[in-house]
Order: C-alpha cells, then structure tokens, then sequence
C-alpha cells in the first residue's frame, strides 16, 4: 500500500508536505517527500491519494476502560472494578475486554488505533492493564503489550468503596498503608524466588504475587489514579521508597504543584477534562492542567478515561487544552507519541518512522477541530475506516 500526497506529522521530525509512505507486511517500510519514494505498487496493491488532508499516526488513548465498561449495558456489562478485595494485583483487564463494546467502533472511526485498557479506581490495588489496538475480534490478536501497567489508586474512590462495606481502606492513610504493605511483600517474594534460583532450589511460585515482578524489574509502571495534590504527593512518596517507575494518572491538581512534579520527573496522563466536577476531589480539574505541566517540564498525555468521557472526544480534548494554552504541536504529541512512551510502546507506535507499525489516520485538517472528518484510518497496514464506506 502506499499514500501519496497531503501533509504528514511524522512525530519524528519535520511535517513533509507533498510526502509518500510505503507500507509493506503491515510496517511502514519508507516514508519522505515524493520525490525521495519510488512509485511501484504491485498487482492490487492499493494507492490512497491525498490531496489537502492531514497523514498523521493514529492516535491512542493512555488510560481508558472500553470493553471492560461497556456502554448501553449496564451492569451486565461492567467489569471494571473487583468490589470485594482492596488490593487485587493478579486481575488482567485482558480477561475481561469485550471488543463488540461500540466503543472499539467509535475509537477507529476518530483516528484512535490503540488504547490502554484496564481496572478502574475503586481498589487499592486494582490489576493489570493491557495496551490493544482497536480494531478486531480476538482481544489476544489486537495485543500490543500486556501487562502493560500496574493500577494503584488513591483518595477519594477507595475510600468511599471498602468505609460502606465497613473494612479498611476507609482513610488516605490506609490506602497508603495497604499499598506499602503489598509491595512490601512482593520484595520480600521476588527476593525469595531469586535466593531459590541461585541456589538451585525448588520454589512453588505464589500467583498473587507473580504478577508483582514486572514492575519490581521496573519493566512496568504503576498507574496511580490520582487526583488530589496531597494524593499526588503521596504516590510520589512511595514510587521513591520503592524505586519503581510510575505515571500519575489524571493529575487533576497537577497544575498546583507543576514545578514539583517537574523535578520529580514522572509523566503525568491528564484527563478526562470534559466530564463533569461531580467529585470532591475533582473541583480544581481544568484544562489548562496540561499546559501548566507540559511547561514545568513533565511529560504529559491526555485521556477520556472512556467512558467517563466519550473515547471519541480524544482529540477534541486535545485542542481544548490547546485553546487553555498547551502549545499547538504538545497537541499532537499528548495524543500520539507522549503516549507511547507514557505507555512503553514507543518502539511499535506513536510516530511515523520506518520499521514501526502502519498505524495511521488521515483526516481532512487538524483533528482537534471539530469540523475535521476522519478520512481513513488503517491499522497495521489494513484499512480499517474509510470515510463514505460505513
């Protein structure tokens, strides 16, 4: 396949104006300006000319819970959160994604190809989340990376789960406790099987605890739900006594304390700006969030945390922040590359570069406008949206 022509955000580089991608076995094999490609499509082999639309890499969504939360089901159709175990690390959203959820549907025809899909924030430890793309049947076949991140949450929504069932968590300190507790033991666990290995000795490995060792190896972050500035603090304080990595997830107040977070150095996924204040610990939420901390120096992403907001909206949030002063091009990069690192999957998506997957959307101008259509977005080399083709 190959698509000639219109403006092309490699998110790599300089946008090539009048430019030309070459894909092959599902990977963007060249990719430069017209001139710099050789036009030689084979027997059948599709040619996708555009002339005034914007090329760009799909976008992805870094914290969503779509097929796990389905829309216009109910609570047949929602197996978000594990209610009954505050700390639950060994659940894996991929047993639970239902790819028939509308969502996956609304997801590619905005430009969306991949997403980060997992547990919700109602325990301490909530499970594994795993990185998808949005198009197929098969959850198995759309992996990109899974486990792709550890949930942990703070605040407001554990405490207000296990204090009406009347079991801990019920406060802050608790949460921060429980969570200690576990990683604690996680250590004590990996150190185990590690003494076992090196001397040769049986070991019978623990489940529960087994699903710990990628973020032990740091090969994984924790993904804290976090909202509040003392919450932030918070999950800071414990990915430093414990040495893991870790991205702060929603940052509702992150504006508040962007010089700190700066120096800390973890990214930060902001969002879902577009729904309602109808927490306590939401009330300073805005989309100027963003930009404040993309200006102190903090990687930032932006979510819908589908369905909180509608996955679809992703780029329109996107150009909201931008309105509230992230710059136009931290635009782009908050819903395409930032997330691939965020999420570790820089090496397969996120920018247009040769090698990567073909993952791509075109759409008539800038997606965070909201008079902008989708003209086509493909999904490992294969045409999975075409505009007038529904």
């Amino acid at each position: 396949m190959y698509i000639v022509g219109g403006r092309i955000k490699t998110m790599a580089g300089e946008d090539i104006r009048e430019g030309c991608i070459r894909i092959a076995e599902g990977r963007i094999a060249e990719i430069g300006r017209r001139d710099e490609v050789i036009l030689r499509p084979g027997p059948n082999e599709r040619v996708i000319v555009v002339r005034d639309g914007l090329i760009m890499p799909g976008m992805i969504e870094a914290h969503c819970h779509m097929g796990i939360t389905e829309e216009k089901k109910g609570a047949e159709g929602d197996d978000c959160n594990e209610t009954v175990n505050p700390v639950t690390p060994y659940l894996r959203a991929l047993d639970a994604v239902n790819t028939m959820d509308a969502a996956f549907d609304d997801a590619v025809r905005a430009g969306i190809t991949s997403a980060m899909i997992g547990p919700g924030s109602a325990n301490v430890v909530g499970g594994q989340f795993a990185f998808l793309k949005t198009k197929g049947r098969r959850a198995d076949d759309l992996v990109v990376k899974a486990p792709a991140a550890m949930k942990v949450a703070f605040g407001e929504n554990p405490k207000v789960n296990y204090s009406g069932q009347g079991k801990s968590p019920s406060t802050r300190m608790a949460i921060a406790a429980m969570l200690r507790e576990e990683l604690t033991r996680a250590f004590a666990y990996a150190d185990k099987k590690r003494r076992a290995d090196d001397n040769g000795e049986d070991f019978e490995e623990d489940f529960s605890m087994e699903c710990w060792l990628p973020v032990l190896r740091r090969e994984i972050p924790l993904k804290a739900h976090v909202h509040r500035v003392d919450d932030i603090f918070t999950a800071v304080r414990i990915a430093r006594e414990f040495k893991v990595k870790m991205t702060l997830d929603h940052c509702s107040e992150g504006h508040l304390i962007a010089e700190e977070l700066g120096k800390e150095g973890f990214p930060a996924i902001v969002g879902p700006d577009l729904a309602s204040r109808n927490k306590i610990e939401v009330q300073n939420m805005a989309f100027k969030t963003v930009g404040v901390l993309n200006r102190a120096g903090v990687m930032t992403a932006i979510t819908t945390d589908h369905p909180v907001s509608l996955i679809q909206s992703l780029p329109l949030c996107a150009g909201l922040a931008v309105k509230s002063g992230l710059p136009l091009e931290e635009g782009y990069r908050a819903i395409t590359i930032h997330p691939a690192v965020i999420c570790g999957v820089e090496d397969r998506v996120g920018s247009l570069e040769v090698g990567k997957d073909a993952d791509i959307a075109i759409f008539t101008g800038n997606p965070m406008e909201v008079f902008s259509r989708t003209l086509y977005t493909i999904i490992d080399g294969e045409v999975v949206y075409e505009a007038g083709k529904e």
